[in-house]
Parts: C-alpha cells; structure tokens; sequence
C-alpha cells in the first residue's frame, strides 16, 4: 500500500474540508512566522525561530486532535452534552469572578503545573453549540412548544453567551449569532427567534447597567470606546492607531502582495500575529492572498451545506452547521475590523492566528464536522 493510499485510508470524511484544514494550517505558518519578528525582538531577543517552533507544535497538535476527534463517532458529543454544558458554566463563573487580568480582561485560567492559559470561552463555545444542536434535533416532534422545546434552549444561550460577555463581548455575540441561525434552520418558530433576540437585548442593557456599577468585570468603558473610535474618529489620533496601520498594510499588498516575509506594518501593528494577521497576509499576498482566504472559509461553508442536506440525523446536521458558523462568521468578523468595517476588538483568525486554545478548540470543531461527513459517507456507501 502506496504512502498517499495509506493516508486516504486513515482520513476518512469530506476530503475537501480536509484539504481546507491543511491550506489554513500552511497559511497560519507562513503568517505567523513573518508577523511575530516584533514580538520576537521585544521578548526574545530577535528570536523569531521560537515562536514558529511553539506555534508549529500547537498547530500539528491540533492535526492529532482533529484526527482523533473525527474518529469517534458525532452521536458522543451529543451523549457528552450534559455533563460539557454545566462544566462550561462553572469555568465561565471561575474565570469571571477569580481570573487573571490579562490585557485587561478576566478571559483566561492559567492551568496549575503546566502554567499554560486557558480561554475559557473557547471551551463554552463548543459545548453550547453541542447543547443546542442536541436539544434542536431531541425536540423536533413538538418544536413549536414553548415550555418543553424552546425555554431548554433559550436558556443555556442566554446563561451563556450573558457569562462571556462582560470580558469577551465579540465572542459572545458570534455565539448567539450562530445560536439564532441554528435555530432558525432547526424550524424553531420565528415569534421564540424574536424572543430570544428581545431578551439577549435586555440582557445586554442589563450588563451595561451593571458595568457602572462593577466596572472591573464588566467592560462597559471599553465598549463605548471602541464604538465611538469607529464612528467619530479623529483622523491621525491615537484611538485610531491600530487601523490606521491596517490601512497602510492593505494599501502596501496591492494585487499580488509585498512577498512573504517582506511586511513592514507587521512592526508597527499591534497584535500583528493574532487580532491583525489578516491585514499581514494581505501585505505580503496581496488582494489575491486576502481572497483566498475568504474562499477557503466560504468553502467550508459551503461543503458543510452540503453535508447536512445529506445527513439522515438531525444532530449530525445541526452539529456541522453550528461548528462551521461559529469559524466562519469569527473570521468574517475579524477580515471585517482589519478591513474597517467593524469596530476594533481582540478577535483572532480561526487557525491562522497565533494562539493555544482557540487553535486547538477550532481543530476539534474541525473533527466533528469530518466526524459527521464520515459518518454520511459511510452511509452511502
């Protein structure tokens, strides 16, 4: 049995989707390697080799996760959905009552004996998402019912999304966002859609109430910063820095790209290897590198499109959709602040950006989707 045999073998799912893992995974190194020089200098002594070589560990232990987790079967992450949820409430209450204050925000836990930080969130988004797709698919005889289908759901999404928010506000909107899509596909009635919608707003009013009053757990300040930053900004000002920078970044790439390695904003960026990479890619690959970056994130929704038109289960379906909407629309939201169109905030490119546990979260979000086009093949064959 050939090399490239042996591999078809061991991987089974949509092969697409696999390749669109693999090219993010290759673009996540050629970017953060050239995006982490100033880093690199200020906390390494110039030593950029470091950061490829801890982010290349990250990156091909998330490959490891992927794969594992496209081995088990989807139905075990819906058996596993009760105990993820409650854990997920439980570390979203430790972290915002009892983190570390990391850039000013309670987002992290720092793992005992290993010192690594742990983003909370990104744990929750999993098994929310996991929550909703199983309550969905477990209630589609009496969906329409508010008491036993719609208040199982509205509730988790609230709890959670109102938990993330007072540190990580973007994240928690990406979430209800894919909550409401799920839903919506999931023939949940439009009137408890609005609903939802109604009491995520009262939540939010609630929060802002309460950021007056606790204003170190809630970053109310910060939000009305960002907000007033993008719709009256004072051209040239501080406020304006880091998109300022970003501009001159895409304006740099022009069609094809400065070459990579060649960014010189990637100096003057902050956060140029995580909250900015794109506008890096950009620089260095040009109009053409930005747009295959859409292309491949867009491709990925599309496959999994594909993917629950043929699924014979309801959660496999809701699962997939869910998982791949929380990717996407993150990385349509941060394209969306490096291009100016949305206010500045600490989002990151799923798998390209660097980071720990966003990256390997995103890779487990990646096996069950496969875990599910496995499943589907399985079938038609």
């Amino acid at each position: 049995m050939s090399f490239s045999t042996r591999i078809a073998a061991e991987l089974r799912g949509d092969r697409v989707v696999w390749a669109i893992l693999v090219l993010l995974g290759l673009f996540s190194i050629l970017a953060v390697y050239s995006s982490t020089g100033t880093l690199a200098y200020r906390e390494r002594g110039g030593n950029t080799e470091a950061y490829l070589f801890k982010h290349g560990i990250i990156l091909a232990a998330g490959f490891v996760v992927t794969y594992f987790a496209h081995l088990l079967h989807y139905r075990r992450y819906m058996n596993w959905s009760p105990v993820l949820l409650p854990m997920a409430i439980i570390l979203l209450l430790y972290t915002m009552m009892l983190g570390p204050v990391i850039n000013e925000a309670r987002r992290w836990i720092v793992l005992p004996v290993i010192g690594l930080s742990f983003q909370t969130s990104d744990f929750a988004k999993l098994a929310l998402i996991i929550y909703v797709a199983r309550a969905i698919s477990s209630k589609q005889d009496y969906i329409e019912d508010f008491r036993s289908a719609f208040l199982p759901i509205i509730v988790p999404v609230v709890v959670v999304c109102g938990l993330i928010a007072p540190a990580d506000l973007s994240t928690s909107i990406i979430l209800f966002l894919a909550c409401l899509l799920m839903m919506f596909v999931g023939r949940v009635a439009l009137k408890y859609i609005g609903l939802l919608m109604v009491t995520g707003g009262v939540v939010f009013v609630l929060l802002i109430m309460l950021g007056r009053t606790f204003p170190e757990h809630i970053r109310v300040a910060t939000w009305e910063s960002r907000l007033q930053q993008f719709y009256s900004p004072e051209p040239g000002g501080e406020d304006t820095y880091q998109i300022d920078q970003a501009k001159i970044a895409l304006g740099n790439g022009g069609l094809t790209g400065v070459g990579p390695g060649n960014s010189t904003q990637r100096n003057y960026l902050p956060y140029a290897h995580a909250d900015f990479i794109y506008a890096v890619i950009c620089e260095e690959y040009g109009v053409l590198g930005g747009a295959t970056i859409i292309g491949l994130y867009l491709l990925l929704f599309f496959r999994v499109t594909r993917l629950i038109t043929k699924s014979p289960k309801a959660f496999g379906a809701m699962v997939a959709m869910g998982l791949s909407l929380v990717i996407v629309v993150q990385a349509f939201f941060h394209i969306g602040i490096n291009v100016n169109l949305l206010p500045v905030t600490g989002l990151t490119l799923p798998l390209i950006s660097m980071g720990g546990t966003s990256l390997l979260f995103t890779c487990i979000a990646f096996g069950i989707i496969l875990s599910v086009s496995k499943y589907i093949e399985s079938v038609a064959e």
